[in-house]
């Protein structure tokens, strides 16, 4: 089944001057006079001149409507934001007032949630290689849940735990089904490193382990299928596999587990017309796809959980880079170089990620040639976006922004060149302000020991 993209959220308080810009930018994105373009009534070229490029705008309106959609398709369920997304100690208290839990998956995250004052019982921690530290401190700030991905954790956590206080834990299993757009984010498939396949008893023998340990508390099963995923039919088979599986722990260990995590791995719109899953599509479907599962097995429905992260800030966020050259080769082939690239952005390197970009700032003459934006690293795969029809007069110093960069990006942002990671404002209301200031050279020496 095909969904259709979610193109916008309406704001309220956003501001409307302007010719609104549609899918894949913020609903906020508005485009005006002299090639203007403002994103929470904020101009993208005021905030480059204000704080510097690369520049990474996040529109916080956009971020709470998109929780809010979730939590109202989907009042039954328990919607967990996952931090590896993007996670600042500002978007910690944003989740935790628009009411949704927070899925973390290392011991960074979970402090920056924990000194931010975010609940920890309403924390979820997982990842395929938790090291006795990461356990320790989930144990110490009693976190809601822990996932457990593999034997090792069992011993070791429940080794943590004090007869007072068990701790919940849920069976990463992986239900044999391909789902997203890249082999290298398909997880819920066998022969890569996350969780316990169904097939071939794994997942069950997992279950037994935990169920033997009188500290843990089974809550239930997790899964997660991949990433930009952007149909629901990989959750309604995961569903009816999963319920299987819940059956056939109630047959041989004697328990009904009251819990269900179906991940995340919910697509958005990257250029205009990409597949995007609709999060009431999923509310009206797959809550009815479980009870229908559950009524066939004879089953007690669990709790529902899901855990988006680029649904809920991918669309938020707008990368501003400045033009440094242009180059126009022999071939007729067009470059123009950014003052970012694979640093801040890795995706298109790492797995091809496609996305739109746009001239902002300054009027142009309407013609267009096919330009490779490309990035100002030492390496031939950094390129930012292939092929973009920019601007016939594209100049140096002019600025190009591209949308939904608010997930994925500067989560795994790397120091590469000692090039500093972009800084990071929210917008609202025709207001900017600094949630994260640039990277500098001074923040690598200070990492230095000098003999």
């Amino acid at each position: 089944m095909t969904l259709t993209p979610v193109l916008s959220l309406p704001h309220p308080h956003a501001r409307r001057t302007g010719t609104a810009v549609g899918s894949p930018w913020p609903a906020s994105a508005r485009a005006g006079a002299n090639g203007g373009l403002t994103v929470g009534g904020v101009g993208l070229a005021d905030a480059a001149d204000r704080f510097g490029t690369p520049l990474y705008v996040l529109d916080e309106h956009e971020v709470r409507a998109r929780a809010r959609a979730y939590r109202t398709a989907l009042p039954d369920t328990e919607v967990l934001y996952a931090a590896k997304a993007f996670l600042s100690s500002t978007l910690v208290h944003w989740i935790e007032e628009e009411g949704l839990g927070l899925d973390v998956c290392s011991e960074g995250e979970l402090r920056l949630a924990a000194a931010a004052g975010f609940p920890p019982e309403r924390i979820l921690l997982h990842g395929n290689a938790k090291s006795p530290d990461e356990l320790r401190l989930a144990r110490r700030l009693r976190v809601g849940r822990i996932v457990i991905d593999n034997l090792a954790e069992i011993p070791r956590l429940a080794a943590l735990t004090v007869a007072d206080a068990p701790q919940r834990v849920l069976v990463r299993v992986v239900p044999g089904v391909a789902a997203g757009h890249h082999e290298a984010v398909r997880t819920g498939i066998a022969g890569q490193k996350f969780g316990f396949p169904v097939e071939g008893g794994d997942a069950m023998e997992a279950v037994r382990r935990v169920l033997a340990q009188p500290g843990l508390v089974l809550g239930g099963l997790h899964c997660h299928l991949g990433s930009q995923i952007g149909s629901v039919e990989p959750y309604l088979t995961a569903v009816e596999r999963l319920a299987e599986l819940l059956a056939g722990i109630r047959d041989e260990c004697g328990v009904q587990l009251p819990e269900l995590d179906l991940g995340g791995g919910h697509g958005i719109a990257y250029r205009p017309g990409d597949e995007a899953l609709d999060p009431a599509e999923f509310g009206a479907l797959v809550p009815a796809r479980l009870a229908e599962e559950c009524g066939r097995h004879g089953l007690s429905v669990p709790r529902l959980l899901v855990e988006p992260g680029r649904a809920v800030t991918g669309p938020a966020g707008v990368a501003v880079y400045r033009v440094l050259s242009v180059k126009h080769g022999a071939d007729g082939r067009v470059f123009a170089a950014v003052d970012g690239g694979m640093s801040d952005n890795p995706r298109p390197a790492l797995y091809g990620a496609r996305y739109s970009v746009r001239p902002v700032g300054r009027t142009t003459t309407g013609a267009t040639q096919q330009v490779d934006v490309v990035g100002r690293h030492c390496e031939a795969g950094d390129v930012l976006v292939r092929g973009a029809r920019l601007p016939a007069d594209l100049r140096p110093g002019d600025l190009l922004a591209v949308p939904a960069a608010g997930a994925y990006q500067l989560s795994m942002a790397s120091g590469y060149n000692l090039v500093g990671r972009p800084a990071v404002v929210a917008v609202r209301d025709g207001h900017a302000r600094l949630l994260i200031r640039r990277e500098t050279v001074e923040d690598f020496r200070a990492r230095e020991i000098f003999h």
